[in-house]
């Protein structure tokens, strides 16, 4: 992934925030085995640490290329939108001679995986998950042996993803003049689709953080 000076996370505490505000849901890399294309399973995940957990099903064709091979990425993305060119016109020009592009946000872990596959060792995974993604308390336990988890612990296989390291890339457009960002910030939020909204407050926070970027340093 192409990441630009102006493009990249200000902090670790931007990507890390980004991720933690709801983006729990990505696509794991997994290297193809010899005469096969890379593996891309969309899966929810969630960080304990410095580690990513995920489970998938048993019969998922991805573990005998994770076994071969563990090097993974897995790729986050969000608060995407199309901004037209008619947005991007420099002061002065025709409209139709703006150049279109996309607004997203983008994080990349670069992983290890470690296949989980004890039952005592799957059900804490699971746990950890279901005290993540159902923080209420609003589910049975996991125990091996016990219902309704403890049948379909066999199913599934855990992955601990341990991050070796993280890309992040933030495009809203911070090279351009600040006027311009706040003017389709403006026009995101108006036109309010898909996820121009979302897109349009991601952009306004790296307004408020970032004001207007300096080659020489922000």
């Amino acid at each position: 992934m192409l990441v630009h000076p102006w493009d990249a996370a200000l902090d670790a505490a931007e990507w890390r925030g980004w991720i933690d505000d709801g983006h729990d849901f990505g696509q794991l890399v997994v290297n193809g085995v010899p005469g096969e294309p890379p593996a891309v399973v969309p899966t929810h995940f969630c960080a304990d640490g410095t580690t990513l957990l995920v489970h998938l099903a048993r019969p998922n064709p991805v573990w005998r290329a994770l076994e071969r091979d563990p090097r993974v990425v897995l790729s986050v993305v969000g608060d995407y939108a199309f901004v037209p060119g008619t947005w991007r016109a420099p002061a002065g020009t025709p409209p139709e001679d703006g150049v279109p592009t996309s607004y997203y946000s983008a994080v990349q872990f670069t992983c290890r995986a470690e296949i989980v596959d004890g039952a005592a060792d799957k059900a804490e995974l699971l746990r950890r998950q279901l005290a993540h993604f159902q923080p209420a308390g609003d589910h049975a336990d996991v125990h091996p042996g016990r219902p309704p988890y403890g049948r379909m612990l066999p199913g599934i296989r855990g992955l601990r993803l341990h991050v070796s390291s993280v890309l992040a890339k933030f495009k809203y457009d911070d090279h351009k003049p600040l006027r311009h960002r706040e003017s389709v910030a403006d026009r995101l939020s108006a036109r309010d689709q898909g996820l121009d909204a979302p897109a349009a407050r991601r952009q306004r926070r790296r307004l408020d953080r970032v004001g207007t970027w300096d080659p020489e340093g922000r």
